[in-house]
C-alpha cells in the first residue's frame, strides 16, 4: 500500500509540475479571441489590435473569429463553455454581460458565473445618424418628423440587446415616439441600408458613421455619450439636444472562461494594460473614437455588477422587448 501510496504522490506532482510547466510559458499554442459581432466593427477591430499586439510579443497567433448572433450571446456562449485554458478568449461587451440578462427569459451562460474578467478595452460612443438626402438636419426636427407620421419611420439597430439597439428604444420612450426597428448583425450590415436610405434613422457605433460622415454620405446628428467626442466636437451630445441624461454607450473587455489558471488571467491582464499604453495603440484607438481603458479584474466585475440593475430599470420602464 506504501508502494501504491507514493506512486499516487509522485504522479500529483508531476501533473502540478507539468501544470504550473504549461502556465508558465503561456501562451504555447495559438488563441482564439471570440467576437459577437461582425468585421469592422468596434469590438472586432479593437480585438484585432490586442491580438496582434499578443502575436508580436509572444511569439504566438492570437487569431480574431467573428460569431454573430443573438446580440453577441452565441459568441459568448461558445467561450463560456469552452476549456478553461486561456486558448479561447472573449471581447465582450454590455450587451450580453449586462443588457441581454434583462431581455432574455434564459440564458446559455451565467455572465458573472461563468468567466473570469481580464480588463475593460475600451469605451465608445454610438452616434444618431440619419441619411444624406433626409430632410432631417437636427435631433429636434427628427422628434417632429417622427411625431408627424407615428408608426411609419424606421430605425436600423446592431442586434437584440446592443447599446445601438437600447439607444434607440431609450430615445423612442424619452420622446415619446413611434418608430419600428429593423435588426441587423451588425454596425457594418445595416449601412448598406442607411447609406441606401431604406431605413430612416440609426444609432450608429461611433466607429463606423463618423467616416461616412466626413465624406458627405451620412449625416450625424447626436452622439449618445454624456461628454462630446474630440473626433467630433462640433457633434453635440443627446442630452444637449434636449434629452437630459441620456446616455447609451458601448464598451468591451477580454474575458477568460471561469476556473482558467491565475497565472494565465495575470500574464493576459498585464500584457493587454501594457499594449493598451503603448503610443502606436493608444493612437490607433483615438483614431477609431475608442477610449482605452486597462482597469483590473476586480474593477472590470464591479462595473458588470453595478450596470446590470441600472439597465434593467430602463428595460423595464420603457418597455422593451424582445421583439423590437
Amino acid at each position: 500500500m506504501k508502494l501504491v501510496a507514493t506512486l499516487f504522490a509522485a504522479l500529483g506532482v508531476l501533473l502540478a509540475a507539468e501544470t504550473a510547466s504549461a502556465q508558465s510559458i503561456y501562451p504555447n499554442r495559438p488563441v482564439k479571441i471570440l467576437v459577437g459581432f461582425t468585421p469592422g466593427t468596434a469590438p472586432d477591430l479593437a480585438a484585432r489590435i490586442l491580438a496582434d499586439r499578443f502575436s508580436e510579443v509572444w511569439g504566438t497567433p492570437f487569431v480574431v473569429e467573428n460569431v454573430p448572433g443573438a446580440g453577441s450571446n452565441v459568441a459568448t456562449d461558445r467561450v463560456a463553455k469552452a476549456a478553461a485554458d486561456g486558448a479561447t478568449l472573449l471581447m465582450g461587451g454590455n450587451p450580453s454581460l449586462v443588457i441581454n440578462p434583462s431581455l432574455y427569459e434564459k440564458l446559455p451562460f451565467d455572465p458573472v458565473k461563468d468567466f473570469a474578467p481580464i480588463s475593460q478595452v475600451f469605451i465608445a460612443a454610438n452616434v444618431l445618424a440619419v441619411p444624406i438626402e433626409s430632410p432631417i438636419k437636427t435631433v429636434a426636427e427628427l422628434v417632429a418628423f417622427a411625431r408627424a407620421q407615428p408608426g411609419k419611420l424606421t430605425y436600423a439597430h446592431a442586434g437584440v440587446g446592443t447599446s445601438q439597439h437600447l439607444g434607440a428604444e431609450l430615445f423612442k420612450y424619452m420622446a415619446q415616439l413611434d418608430i419600428a426597428a429593423v435588426p441587423y448583425r451588425g454596425s457594418t450590415a445595416l449601412m448598406p441600408d442607411l447609406l441606401s436610405g431604406r431605413v430612416n434613422m440609426s444609432f450608429a457605433n461611433i466607429v463606423n458613421v463618423l467616416p461616412l460622415a466626413r465624406e458627405g454620405k451620412l449625416r450625424a446628428l447626436a452622439i449618445t455619450s454624456r461628454k462630446r467626442s474630440g473626433l467630433a466636437p462640433d457633434l453635440p451630445t443627446m442630452a444637449e439636444s434636449g434629452f437630459p441624461g441620456f446616455e447609451a454607450v458601448p464598451w468591451f473587455g477580454l474575458l477568460a472562461p471561469v476556473g482558467t489558471p491565475k497565472d494565465v488571467l495575470d500574464k493576459l491582464h498585464a500584457e493587454t494594460v501594457k499594449a493598451l499604453g503603448v503610443p502606436e495603440v493608444r493612437r490607433k484607438f483615438d483614431e477609431l473614437g475608442l477610449e482605452p481603458v486597462g482597469n483590473t479584474p476586480a474593477e472590470f466585475a464591479a462595473i458588470i455588477k453595478k450596470e446590470t440593475p441600472e439597465w434593467a430599470k430602463v428595460i423595464k420602464d420603457a418597455g422593451i422587448k424582445l421583439g423590437n
